[in-house]
């Protein structure tokens, strides 16, 4: 578990996601529809779907392919979500025939442009967390009062590794040039799997028994069958892992790098408002990073929330701190046995890196106390999660928060 930026304040306890109302997600469009051109502008509030889901019923209702619709960011199906989504040549007078559950639209408009995913500022956050202890309201206000001023570490959270917490060991093993461990990985080691038939094949297929690990596993699981089936027929540890979907691998390479920025957040996170001599500080009206020369010159700056100390999402392109900020990420990497030249892989794989701050500001943060809960509300820029924010609070990692991605029924 990651540490708290507010370590010395209780938590609130409690639950969230009882219901899908208790977790609301609207996004902060970066730019609204300008009124006219070939793209149909789609403010959509959906319920027990996810993004992808949703995509998939407007390009059968708009008649055009899934891949041409646009989208700035995936939101999860156990919340109620607002989102924009572009629909090429679609009309506002196919609307009316539009009968989707869950899925209605708020908004159309035209614009020239397709929606990217990217293209919002962020997202404004609604949340009920039931169960709380009596002093919860003071609890929850000090301890958005910490983070308003001294912003949210910038964690990615445990959630992005997987249900049984190991995708970034699947990505390191990758990275590391290890094949046949990414393969263990990827099955899981049994003591951490529920379902029985998952775990009886994740042993035999740990002990080297490939045939009846193939017999043993669901058959939900086509991907996993397909590499255990590769395996079981002869084929290198490297052919059969890099026959898995490369989406899934990208996955995995991605916790890998979220992993190792986590501990890079921790490791700062007694000075996430400080800048150090060599850091690459983060311009958050800009996306762009600078070198800092003199701490004390570009401090001011830091301390009213214009620039934040950054740190690596490894890869073979990302430029590095210096001095006190670069001994710290190169000893991280060191730690790990890993290289930038690691991060160069075969089959399209390679991931070039980049930099993120290492905290987020908290706009328009606000907590007010209900019959058997609290609701907590607040901004957040794109990119950022709000379990970084929900679990300074209740003091626990929040599980199963929504956040822009779209996890598989296994590990991814």
């Amino acid at each position: 578990m990651n540490p708290f930026l507010s370590a010395h304040f209780p938590g609130t306890g409690g639950l969230i996601k009882e219901t899908p109302e208790d977790f609301e997600v609207e996004e902060l469009p970066l730019y609204t529809p300008c009124g006219n051109g070939e793209h149909l502008y789609l403010f959509i509030e959906k319920k027990g779907l996810t993004t992808l889901e949703a995509l998939r019923h407007l390009a059968q209702a708009f008649e055009v392919r899934e891949r041409d619709l646009g989208y700035a960011g995936l939101k999860d199906a156990r919340a109620l979500t607002r989102q924009w989504i572009s629909v090429p040549g679609g009309r506002r007078e196919q609307l009316a025939g539009l009968n989707v559950p869950g899925l209605r639209v708020l908004e159309a408009d035209y614009h020239r442009n397709k929606l990217r995913l990217g293209h919002l500022a962020g997202n404004r956050f609604r949340i009920r967390i039931r169960g709380v202890a009596d002093d919860a309201l003071e609890v929850a206000r000090d301890v958005l009062h910490v983070l308003t001023q001294v912003g949210v570490p910038n964690y990615f959270g445990e959630q992005r590794y997987g249900v049984l917490n190991n995708n970034h060991r699947v990505g390191q093993a990758l990275v590391a040039g290890d094949f046949a461990e990414a393969a263990r990985q990827i099955l899981g080691d049994p003591q951490s799997i529920q379902d029985r038939r998952w775990r009886l094949a994740a042993q035999a297929f740990w002990e080297g028994d490939f045939a009846t690990a193939l017999n043993a596993l669901p058959r939900r699981m086509a991907d996993e069958r397909r590499l255990v089936a590769a395996l079981r027929d002869g084929a290198e540890a490297r052919q059969a892992v890099l026959g898995f979907p490369r989406r899934k691998l990208r996955l995995f390479l991605s916790a890998c790098q979220s992993w190792l920025f986590d501990r890079l957040v921790a490791m700062r996170l007694g000075s996430l408002d400080v800048l150090w001599a060599g850091d690459l500080a983060y311009i958050h009206g800009k996306g762009a990073c600078f070198s800092v020369e003199d701490p004390s010159r570009e401090q001011p700056r830091a301390d009213r929330f214009e620039i934040s100390p950054s740190g690596p999402l490894f890869g073979t392109k990302v430029r590095l701190a210096t001095a006190q900020a670069g001994l710290l990420e190169e000893s991280l990497l060191e730690h790990a046995r890993l290289r930038l030249e690691s991060f160069r892989l075969p089959a399209g794989l390679t991931m070039e890196g980049e930099r993120r701050p290492l905290r987020v500001p908290l706009g328009q943060a606000e907590v007010t106390p209900l019959a058997d809960a609290l609701e907590v509300s607040f901004e957040l820029p794109r990119g950022s999660y709000a379990t970084s924010v929900i679990r300074e609070i209740i003091k626990g990692d929040a599980p199963g928060t929504p956040q822009d991605s779209a996890p598989s029924k296994q590990n991814v």
